[in-house]
């Protein structure tokens, strides 16, 4: 078999809107389940995770659903009800940069699984997400995890069966995303697709791996947490990204550090005046902040602060625009009218270079929020943003 092949364009009829109908339809027979997992948005804590620091995300409700069943061989056969394209490719041939696109998150999980020992063989996978591609929503974790979970269980793994055996199928999520998708991001958004509970926000520990969970219900304080997808485009695999992380693991050379997450905040100036470079100096300079953040955040989150986490989210958003230099127009402007809308605080989320913010908005000032956000953006001439409200989801299961 060569590397890959494409196959069919979807049959499914409009009516037909479940993976699980979908699949009969496509594979001509029914899956033997239903796995999903969900997007995330990251409160804050960016960029930080690949200096092995603190992240705070939360899984949202909107998941991708993968509908799948075992084969007897080494072929991975998968559909996409989004782009109604089918994929075939033999496991023998995944590896780097292969299958690329979109089948290479499905494909890398299978190949990461196998290359860590697992005695996984081939699967008929049908994709359907509700998780906006390139919102900086970690559609892609979300998928990797769905296909994850589900061979985990067709294959008798029981890498869900706890907290530590999830976060060794988060690693291989990351693996697959690394080496085979080639996007060199760290282990945040396969933590938070595996490892978040509903109604809590997932601290991550990125060091050491460690969870702890914080309580996040604003609906008990009558706010709101509220997404913005600018529409403008995102991508973790176009070089800046890797630039970036590129630059962290310089600085910590420089500094004689084995990662950022080892200066402290108290000493940051002295380890910034040891720097001669204006950009590594930034780039330093936000990831201490930042993790110092995620503590703040969490402590203002348990003390009932909101008004200080806005105040954070600011910050934030302020040190990724001008010290890590990963905003753009559409997010600037996206934050600054939630802002002057009423918004206590807001921030980018995700790797940036487009895709998404949040807003902790009022409850009763969203429909308003989401008013001035396209209003400005329509006197700029973008494309219409889409707001949304989210609230904290729970992680990757078998739903069927």
């Amino acid at each position: 078999m060569g590397p890959i092949v494409p196959v069919r364009a979807s049959v499914h009829s409009p009516g037909m809107s479940s993976a699980a109908t979908t699949h009969a339809a496509v594979h001509g027979g029914p899956p033997d389940g239903v796995w999903s997992a969900p997007g995330r948005v990251n409160l804050v804590g960016e960029h930080t995770d690949y200096n092995e620091g603190l992240v705070l995300p939360i899984a949202l409700p909107q998941r991708t659903r993968a509908a799948c069943s075992r084969r007897d061989d080494d072929v991975l056969r998968v559909h996409s009800l989004q782009n109604g394209e089918t994929v075939e490719v033999g496991l023998a041939d995944v590896g780097t940069g292969t299958p690329d696109g979109w089948p290479a998150y499905v494909a890398g999980v299978l190949w990461a699984m196998r290359e860590g020992g697992h005695a996984v063989g081939g699967l008929t996978v049908t994709v359907d997400s509700q998780v906006p591609v390139g919102a900086g929503l970690s559609s892609s974790a979300a998928l990797e995890c769905a296909v994850a979970a589900a061979a985990s269980d067709l294959f008798d793994l029981g890498l869900l069966a706890t907290d530590e055996a999830r976060s060794t199928l988060a690693g291989l999520c990351v693996r697959a995303e690394n080496d085979v998708a080639g996007a060199p991001t760290g282990g945040m958004d396969q933590s938070a697709a595996l490892l978040c509970r509903e109604g809590s926000a997932l601290l991550l520990d990125c060091r050491d791996g460690s969870t702890e969970q914080v309580p996040f219900d604003l609906g008990n304080t009558g706010h709101v947490l509220l997404v913005t997808d600018t529409r403008a485009s995102h991508s973790l695999a176009d070089g800046q990204y890797g630039s970036r992380r590129e630059a962290c693991e310089a600085a910590a050379t420089l500094l004689g550090v084995h990662s950022l997450r080892e200066i402290d905040p108290a000493g940051l100036g002295d380890a910034l005046e040891r720097l001669d470079d204006d950009d590594l100096v930034k780039r330093t300079r936000h990831v201490v902040t930042e993790i110092a953040r995620v503590l703040d955040v969490v402590s203002a989150l348990r003390a009932g602060e909101l008004d200080e986490v806005g105040r954070l989210f600011d910050a934030s958003h302020e040190s990724l625009r001008t010290d890590y230099e990963v905003s753009c127009a559409e997010l600037d402007v996206s934050v600054e009218a939630a802002r002057a809308a009423g918004a206590l605080g807001a921030r980018m989320t995700g790797g940036g270079f487009g895709g998404s913010s949040i807003a902790i908005v009022p409850a009763d000032a969203v429909e308003r929020t989401r008013a001035a956000i396209r209003r400005a953006f329509a006197e700029q001439g973008w494309t219409e943003p889409r707001s949304f409200r989210v609230t904290a989801g729970p992680a990757a299961r078998r739903d069927a």
